[in-house]
Protein backbone atom coordinates (compact mmCIF):
# COMPACT_ATOMS: atom_id res chain seq x y z
CA UNK A 1 0.00 0.00 0.00
CA UNK A 2 2.66 2.41 0.89
CA UNK A 3 4.85 1.32 -2.54
CA UNK A 4 1.20 2.85 -4.44
CA UNK A 5 1.30 5.79 -2.81
CA UNK A 6 4.55 6.53 -3.07
CA UNK A 7 4.32 5.84 -7.22
CA UNK A 8 1.44 8.00 -6.88
CA UNK A 9 3.24 10.82 -5.37
CA UNK A 10 6.05 10.40 -7.33
CA UNK A 11 4.11 10.79 -10.27
CA UNK A 12 2.32 14.06 -9.35
CA UNK A 13 5.50 15.55 -8.17
CA UNK A 14 6.79 14.43 -11.41
CA UNK A 15 4.27 15.99 -13.50
CA UNK A 16 4.63 19.55 -11.16
CA UNK A 17 8.06 19.94 -12.78
CA UNK A 18 10.17 17.74 -10.04
CA UNK A 19 12.47 16.39 -12.18
CA UNK A 20 13.93 13.79 -9.10
CA UNK A 21 10.98 12.55 -8.45
CA UNK A 22 10.56 10.82 -11.66
CA UNK A 23 13.75 8.66 -10.75
CA UNK A 24 11.97 7.44 -7.52
CA UNK A 25 9.50 5.43 -9.84
CA UNK A 26 11.35 2.79 -11.64
CA UNK A 27 12.97 1.32 -8.86
CA UNK A 28 9.23 0.67 -6.95
CA UNK A 29 7.18 0.28 -10.37
CA UNK A 30 10.12 -2.08 -12.25
CA UNK A 31 8.72 -5.26 -11.30
CA UNK A 32 5.42 -4.86 -12.14
CA UNK A 33 6.50 -3.18 -15.38
CA UNK A 34 8.70 -6.60 -16.19
CA UNK A 35 5.58 -8.81 -15.17
CA UNK A 36 3.44 -6.09 -17.85
CA UNK A 37 6.04 -6.85 -20.35
CA UNK A 38 6.13 -10.38 -20.15
CA UNK A 39 2.43 -11.21 -20.32
CA UNK A 40 3.05 -9.18 -23.54
CA UNK A 41 5.42 -11.25 -24.83
CA UNK A 42 4.18 -14.48 -24.19
CA UNK A 43 1.87 -13.81 -27.11
CA UNK A 44 4.16 -12.58 -29.37
CA UNK A 45 6.40 -15.19 -31.54
CA UNK A 46 8.97 -16.51 -31.06
CA UNK A 47 10.65 -14.87 -33.70
CA UNK A 48 10.00 -11.18 -32.20
CA UNK A 49 13.31 -10.05 -31.65
CA UNK A 50 12.69 -7.56 -28.23
CA UNK A 51 13.50 -8.99 -24.45
CA UNK A 52 11.58 -8.01 -21.78
CA UNK A 53 13.97 -5.88 -20.37
CA UNK A 54 14.28 -4.02 -24.05
CA UNK A 55 10.62 -3.56 -23.90
CA UNK A 56 10.37 -2.19 -20.38
CA UNK A 57 13.60 0.51 -21.64
CA UNK A 58 11.21 1.27 -24.23
CA UNK A 59 8.32 1.76 -22.92
CA UNK A 60 9.87 3.56 -19.73
CA UNK A 61 11.57 6.14 -22.22
CA UNK A 62 7.90 6.84 -23.62
CA UNK A 63 5.75 7.08 -20.64
CA UNK A 64 8.91 9.44 -19.49
CA UNK A 65 8.63 12.04 -22.14
CA UNK A 66 4.77 11.99 -21.82
CA UNK A 67 5.19 14.94 -18.49
CA UNK A 68 1.90 16.41 -19.74
CA UNK A 69 -0.13 13.30 -18.70
CA UNK A 70 -2.56 13.58 -16.04
CA UNK A 71 -1.62 10.51 -14.06
CA UNK A 72 -4.17 9.84 -11.35
CA UNK A 73 -2.36 7.21 -9.65
CA UNK A 74 -0.12 3.77 -10.11
CA UNK A 75 -2.71 2.01 -11.27
CA UNK A 76 -3.09 4.86 -14.22
CA UNK A 77 0.27 4.62 -14.62
CA UNK A 78 0.71 1.24 -15.45
CA UNK A 79 -2.40 1.28 -17.86
CA UNK A 80 -0.28 3.76 -19.99
CA UNK A 81 2.52 1.54 -19.89
CA UNK A 82 0.38 -1.45 -20.90
CA UNK A 83 -1.54 1.16 -23.91
CA UNK A 84 2.58 1.79 -24.86
CA UNK A 85 4.21 -1.66 -24.90
CA UNK A 86 1.05 -2.65 -26.86
CA UNK A 87 2.04 0.13 -29.13
CA UNK A 88 5.58 -1.06 -29.41
CA UNK A 89 4.46 -4.62 -30.19
CA UNK A 90 2.29 -3.62 -33.26
CA UNK A 91 4.83 -1.60 -34.35
CA UNK A 92 7.48 -3.94 -34.36
CA UNK A 93 5.00 -6.26 -36.17
CA UNK A 94 4.36 -4.21 -38.56
CA UNK A 95 7.83 -3.53 -39.59
CA UNK A 96 8.70 -7.45 -39.63
CA UNK A 97 5.26 -7.63 -41.86
CA UNK A 98 6.25 -4.95 -44.22
CA UNK A 99 9.93 -6.54 -44.15
CA UNK A 100 8.50 -9.94 -45.13
CA UNK A 101 5.74 -8.29 -47.76
CA UNK A 102 3.06 -9.34 -45.70
CA UNK A 103 4.43 -12.06 -43.97
CA UNK A 104 5.68 -12.94 -40.09
CA UNK A 105 3.13 -11.07 -38.02
CA UNK A 106 2.35 -12.72 -35.22
CA UNK A 107 -0.43 -15.02 -35.20
CA UNK A 108 -2.75 -14.91 -31.50
CA UNK A 109 -5.26 -17.23 -31.20
CA UNK A 110 -8.22 -16.16 -30.12
CA UNK A 111 -8.94 -17.98 -27.11
CA UNK A 112 -5.97 -16.24 -25.83
CA UNK A 113 -8.02 -12.75 -25.72
CA UNK A 114 -10.67 -15.03 -24.06
CA UNK A 115 -12.92 -15.51 -27.07
CA UNK A 116 -14.08 -18.80 -27.89
CA UNK A 117 -12.64 -19.46 -31.06
CA UNK A 118 -10.27 -22.04 -30.60
CA UNK A 119 -10.08 -22.70 -34.84
CA UNK A 120 -9.10 -19.18 -35.78
CA UNK A 121 -5.98 -17.37 -35.32
CA UNK A 122 -6.09 -13.83 -35.07
CA UNK A 123 -3.17 -11.52 -36.20
CA UNK A 124 -1.90 -9.11 -33.77
CA UNK A 125 -2.47 -5.90 -36.19
CA UNK A 126 -5.69 -7.39 -37.19
CA UNK A 127 -6.70 -7.36 -32.97
CA UNK A 128 -5.02 -3.69 -32.96
CA UNK A 129 -7.25 -2.71 -35.89
CA UNK A 130 -10.60 -3.67 -34.45
CA UNK A 131 -9.85 -2.52 -31.10
CA UNK A 132 -9.56 1.10 -32.42
CA UNK A 133 -12.22 0.71 -34.16
CA UNK A 134 -13.78 -0.35 -30.99
CA UNK A 135 -12.33 2.58 -29.16
CA UNK A 136 -14.16 5.22 -31.54
CA UNK A 137 -17.83 3.15 -30.92
CA UNK A 138 -17.15 2.74 -27.24
CA UNK A 139 -14.41 4.28 -25.75
CA UNK A 140 -14.87 2.51 -22.38
CA UNK A 141 -15.51 -0.86 -23.67
CA UNK A 142 -11.76 -0.55 -25.22
CA UNK A 143 -10.48 0.47 -22.48
CA UNK A 144 -11.51 -2.48 -20.17
CA UNK A 145 -9.82 -4.70 -23.05
CA UNK A 146 -6.85 -2.44 -23.34
CA UNK A 147 -6.65 -2.96 -19.24
CA UNK A 148 -8.16 -6.18 -18.78
CA UNK A 149 -5.61 -8.00 -21.53
CA UNK A 150 -2.84 -6.13 -22.44
CA UNK A 151 -2.00 -4.50 -18.85
CA UNK A 152 -3.48 -7.46 -17.04
CA UNK A 153 -4.97 -6.05 -14.36
CA UNK A 154 -7.67 -7.23 -12.10
CA UNK A 155 -11.53 -6.22 -12.60
CA UNK A 156 -11.13 -4.54 -9.19
CA UNK A 157 -8.13 -2.82 -10.18
CA UNK A 158 -9.60 -1.61 -13.69
CA UNK A 159 -12.80 -0.30 -12.27
CA UNK A 160 -10.40 1.47 -9.74
CA UNK A 161 -8.87 3.39 -13.40
CA UNK A 162 -12.16 3.79 -15.01
CA UNK A 163 -13.96 5.01 -12.33
CA UNK A 164 -16.86 2.48 -12.36
CA UNK A 165 -18.14 -0.42 -10.60
CA UNK A 166 -16.64 -3.59 -10.94
CA UNK A 167 -20.10 -5.19 -11.89
CA UNK A 168 -19.58 -2.78 -14.63
CA UNK A 169 -16.43 -3.78 -15.88
CA UNK A 170 -17.84 -7.64 -15.90
CA UNK A 171 -20.67 -7.00 -17.72
CA UNK A 172 -18.75 -4.57 -20.47
CA UNK A 173 -15.63 -6.91 -20.65
CA UNK A 174 -18.90 -9.66 -21.94
CA UNK A 175 -19.99 -7.23 -24.13
CA UNK A 176 -16.68 -6.29 -25.24
CA UNK A 177 -15.28 -10.01 -25.67
CA UNK A 178 -18.73 -10.48 -27.91
CA UNK A 179 -18.17 -7.45 -30.36
CA UNK A 180 -14.50 -8.29 -30.72
CA UNK A 181 -15.29 -12.09 -31.53
CA UNK A 182 -17.82 -10.79 -34.18
CA UNK A 183 -15.09 -8.38 -35.43
CA UNK A 184 -12.48 -10.07 -35.47
CA UNK A 185 -14.30 -12.91 -37.51
CA UNK A 186 -15.09 -10.79 -40.46
CA UNK A 187 -11.88 -9.91 -41.08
Amino acid sequence: MAAMQEVTRNLIEWRNGNEAAIEKILPVVYDELRRTARRSLRRESSEISIQTIELINEAYLKLVDQRESNWQNRAHFFAVAARVMRNLLVDRARSRQFAKRGGGAKKVSADEIMIASPEKDVNVIDLHEVLTILAELDERKSRIVELRYFAGLSVEETAEVLGISGITVKREWLKAKSWLYQALHEK
